[in-house]
């Protein structure tokens, strides 16, 4: 599945962000002027939407008798995820205010009384809306009142909201970018961690992604994210703290979030948790020099004592500051999950030293390594740190530390960003799962991949259908220039070749119709009710592998008769002079044209996600054959003590792990190659149109 293969929530969130990008770069606001008041609106939108469902709620309590018809209060509507909004504070009310009259000045109230009823977010709203010029105001409000919008759910206005956070912070809106955590760092984190109960402490939070992740991987287990954990976080800047209040209430969540100064964190425990959390998780800012070594000696959160002072008196990195916290938050069970810098793993002098004492707790539960470029605002690699308390009074477990070489593990976003596809992070997670000695999970996940390669090979049967009509359609618009009465004939030779591969596509398609369906029967016969051994597993996976080889061969031959097909038609205008001829139908040839790429895309990305979820199982089953943990050259390796301590201490996977053989990839994407070598291109052509709008901006500035 290729990085832009956009459907659904994610082409509706591109929409969306161009809408409103467009708006701010036509208003004399910069980036960090403009981010907050928008994601206001996207949480003003959505919290009108679970007023209205609430009320729809109440209305069908009371008419089936299970609710009493009187006065409705506070209680009705926060029992139901949502907020008592005064009607001056509805999105749609707000739009259909009199055009001559104040929007801004009614959307800053609004935000007042959303405030007002609901004290977590009190002072955390924007209330600068009377800056924008009416139309500007009411155009980026009605950007967000789209019918989509307007019936959207939770978990949509979630991810948008995640969405804005992240191109927010692409543009370096606010903090540098440095408040926004990337989505799949985050889930990774979650995954292995797992923090389903008790105390969640972030003391860096950010925008709060920690904790609205959290919540996903709680909902999906089934159970109500509020019921089962209390959220805790701190974050040194105050619009940042705003932000991720916001974030918590566009999801329906609450937590206790102090805000100010780094320093209170360095030097003080703002919420007295040390010992008493269930799970920790963070992003802390890498490699601080500043920290006073005075204030912070003795403080019974580094139990590991201080790493490195300078000659200033400062801590000489605070790296080590922080993982030594994080450790001394965790209760006697507890786990956390941390981003670190490269850099502290193999640290010397001072910082070993408490490294080695970390270990030695038995509590250092994974490292993973991470490739660099996966931060918008950071392009060095970076390292996640799990420790795991409950593993220190477990004498096999506590001598060992998992080793996870995910450098290679990746796929590219856009020129200078990387991410973990969906799939990779589930992947990453059943290595860990292994481990754990969770070896049904591994098994279920891979069941699941074939699964979903099953169901998408008997869902392709659509979009083949479609795109042999499209491709039929205009080779017969086209047929009249094909006629064979000129001499020489340009046409000849490709229209040949085009009805020569429309024929064997046909073949394949009706082929494929029956791979699929006898693939379907054979999982279906194979389930037997239950689930899959490792065997069973194993038989199923190769029986798809001839499924994934046609979905492969067949794309092929559509790209070709697409390509083909084009050819006829470029021939055809630019040599036979089509368009002079009454026998060339151009508006239907053009509509013809564009009908049969997009019924190409469709067709493709089906016969893509079937190939694709064979290969995921193959990547799982292929390292770890046996459903068992094993080491696996340039992934993973179980490293136990004393290995460490030959390498100096160090907790730098790649140490361990070795260099992965170069394999040999006999199903080369060469379409996906030209994709990413288009995405670098189209990265750098906006960097000169901007560079080139600056330098004619600055010489005009010479001029004045």
């Amino acid at each position: 599945m290729t990085a832009d293969h956009l459907t659904g929530i994610e082409q509706f969130e591109a929409k969306l962000w161009k809408a409103a990008d467009n708006l701010r770069a036509n208003s004399n606001l910069a980036s960090n002027e403009y981010f907050m008041p928008i994601l206001g609106l996207i949480f003003l939108r959505h919290a009108t939407n679970r007023y209205y469902e609430a009320m729809a709620a109440i209305d069908a309590d009371k008419a089936a008798g299970r609710m009493p018809d009187r006065p409705l209060s506070e209680s009705d509507f926060t029992r139901r995820r949502a907020l008592m909004l005064p009607q001056a504070a509805l999105y749609d009310v707000l739009l259909k205010m009199p055009k001559d009259g104040n929007l801004g000045a009614a959307v800053t109230a609004a935000m007042e009384a959303v405030e007002d009823r609901f004290a977590p977010l009190a002072g955390q709203l924007p209330k600068d809306y009377e800056r924008f010029e009416n139309d500007v105001l009411e155009e980026m409000m009605r950007t967000f009142d789209s019918e989509e919008l307007r019936t959207a759910s939770g978990d949509v206005f979630g991810r948008i909201y995640e969405y804005f956070l992240a191109e927010f912070s692409k543009l370096g809106a606010h903090d540098n970018g440095e408040f926004f955590t990337p989505p799949s760092i985050v889930q990774t984190i979650v995954n292995v961690i797992e923090p389903d109960h008790g105390v969640v402490l972030d003391p860096a939070c950010g925008s709060g992604g920690m904790f609205v992740q959290s919540s996903h991987f709680i909902e999906d287990e089934g159970e109500d994210t509020m019921e089962r954990v209390t959220f805790y976080g701190h974050e040194k800047n105050e619009t940042t703290a705003r932000i991720s209040q916001i974030n918590l209430a566009v999801h329906g969540l609450e937590g206790s979030i102090r805000a100010g100064n780094e320093a209170i964190t360095y030097y003080k425990d703002p919420h007295e948790l040390a010992g008493e959390c269930d799970f920790v998780m963070a992003n802390p800012p890498f490699n601080v020099d500043e920290v006073d070594a005075g204030k912070v000696r003795g403080d019974k959160r580094l139990p590991f004592g201080l790493p490195g002072v300078n000659k200033a008196k400062k801590v000489s990195n605070a790296n080590y500051l922080w993982l030594s916290y994080f450790y001394s938050y965790l209760n006697e069970t507890g786990r956390a999950g941390v981003v670190m810098s490269s850099q502290a793993s193999s640290a010397g002098r001072d910082e070993a030293k408490v490294r080695r004492k970390l270990v030695e707790t038995g509590a250092v539960d994974v490292m993973i390594d991470i490739r660099g470029n996966f931060f918008y605002t950071r392009t060095v690699p970076c390292q996640l740190w799990f420790f795991d308390r409950a593993k220190e009074r477990d004498p096999e477990r506590a001598e060992h530390v998992l080793m996870l070489d995910a450098r290679s593990i990746h796929r590219k976003i856009s020129r200078a960003i990387y991410d973990f596809s969906p799939e990779q992070q589930k992947n990453i997670a059943a290595i860990v799962w292994l481990y754990r000695g969770r070896a049904e999970r591994f098994l279920a996940l891979v069941e699941s991949y074939l699964a979903q390669a099953v169901e998408e090979g008997q869902a392709a049967a659509g979009p083949l259908g479609t795109f042999e009509k499209a491709l039929g359609k205009l080779i017969g618009l086209a047929e009249p220039f094909a006629d064979g009465k000129r001499d020489p004939d340009p046409l000849a030779e490709t229209w040949k070749e085009l009805t020569s591969t429309k024929a064997a596509l046909s073949v394949g398609i009706a082929a494929f119709a029956v791979e699929a369906a006898a693939r379907a029967a054979d999982w279906n016969e194979g389930g037997n009710g239950g689930a899959r051994d490792n065997t069973a597993l194993h038989a199923a996976r190769e029986g798809l592998r001839g499924m994934a080889e046609r979905c492969r061969d067949q794309t092929k031959q559509i790209d070709q008769a697409v390509k083909l097909a084009g050819r006829v038609v470029d021939i055809a205008v630019k040599e036979l002079d089509a368009r002079k001829s009454d026998l060339w139908a151009n508006a239907d040839i053009t509509k013809a044209r564009k009908a049969l790429e997009d019924a190409r895309t469709g067709a493709v990305d089906t016969l893509k996600r079937a190939g694709y979820f064979v290969c995921q199982a193959d990547w799982l089953q292929e390292r770890f054959p046996e459903a068992e943990l094993r080491n696996v050259e340039g992934l993973v390796k179980l490293v136990d003590r004393s290995e460490i301590e030959a390498h100096d201490g160090s907790l730098t996977p790649g140490r361990y792990v070795g260099v992965a053989p170069e394999e040999e990839d006999a199903d080369f994407d060469f379409r996906e190659a030209l994709r990413s070598i288009h995405i670098d291109l189209k990265g750098l052509n906006e960097e000169a149109v901007e560079l080139s709008a600056r330098i004619a901006q600055n010489f005009q500035g010479l001029r004045a």
